[in-house]
């Protein structure tokens, strides 16, 4: 089927065989955006046509005993034998609706949707790109590349005040600021200094005593 080889890549069976819903559905994809688009569903009447067999099952056990195996074989082989022809016939009739819902590249070859399709030229627009589109796409990389090295430089430039040397200060849990040794952080106002405290009578115990200079206790 040579309708069948265009759409290879980018379609996908839906049909079902058996039970209340057998019937044909095939999804179609865009090659370029991948948006989908299904056939209308067709019902398959060979399989409702068995599952009318299948119901007169229980009663012909009742009544035929194990000939009523007749039946439910009869029906599966009712069902089953038209099934492969009717999906391709339906397949056929699928590809000739998606056709009018796809443009088919004449460079690539693939299959694209409306919004995909470069109608003034023919061809996709992974073939024959927006102009217009492009370069405003174009103008923007270089406005961003400007940016950035513009932003670069300015960094470069404030860097020359900085002294490598320097080693880095302690820095506040609650916001990354330097604090050069303060109590409080300078960016949040976080408290630093961490007290020692007596523990009998909590008074502030300066760093290297050896007893509280609140009630003598030692440390």
């Amino acid at each position: 089927m040579s309708s069948e080889i265009y759409f290879s890549n980018n379609y996908r069976d839906l049909c079902e065989r058996n039970g209340t819903g057998a019937g044909f559905q095939f999804e179609f994809s865009c090659s370029r955006c991948y948006d989908t688009w299904r056939s209308p569903f067709e019902p398959y009447t060979g399989e409702r046509a068995a599952s009318w067999l299948r119901k007169g099952t229980d009663l012909a056990w009742s009544m035929l005993g194990s000939a009523g195996r007749g039946v439910t074989s009869a029906a599966d082989g009712l069902a089953g034998a038209g099934f492969g022809q009717a999906r391709d016939r339906a397949f056929e009739r699928a590809i000739s609706n998606a056709e009018g819902h796809f443009n088919r590249c004449a460079r690539c070859t693939h299959y694209v949707c409306g919004r995909c399709w470069n109608a003034a030229q023919g061809l996709c627009f992974n073939c024959a790109p927006d102009t217009a589109a492009e370069a405003m796409a174009a103008q923007q990389r270089g406005q961003n590349d400007m940016a950035s090295q513009r932003a670069y430089a300015a960094g470069q430039q404030a860097g020359q005040a900085y002294d490598p040397t320097r080693p880095r200060q302690l820095v506040c849990p609650q916001c990354r600021t330097e604090t050069h040794g303060s109590a409080y952080c300078p960016g949040c106002g976080h408290h630093l200094a961490q007290t020692t405290q007596c523990g009998s009578c909590s008074a502030v115990v300066p760093d290297g005593a050896a007893f509280c200079p609140g009630c003598g206790t030692r440390r």
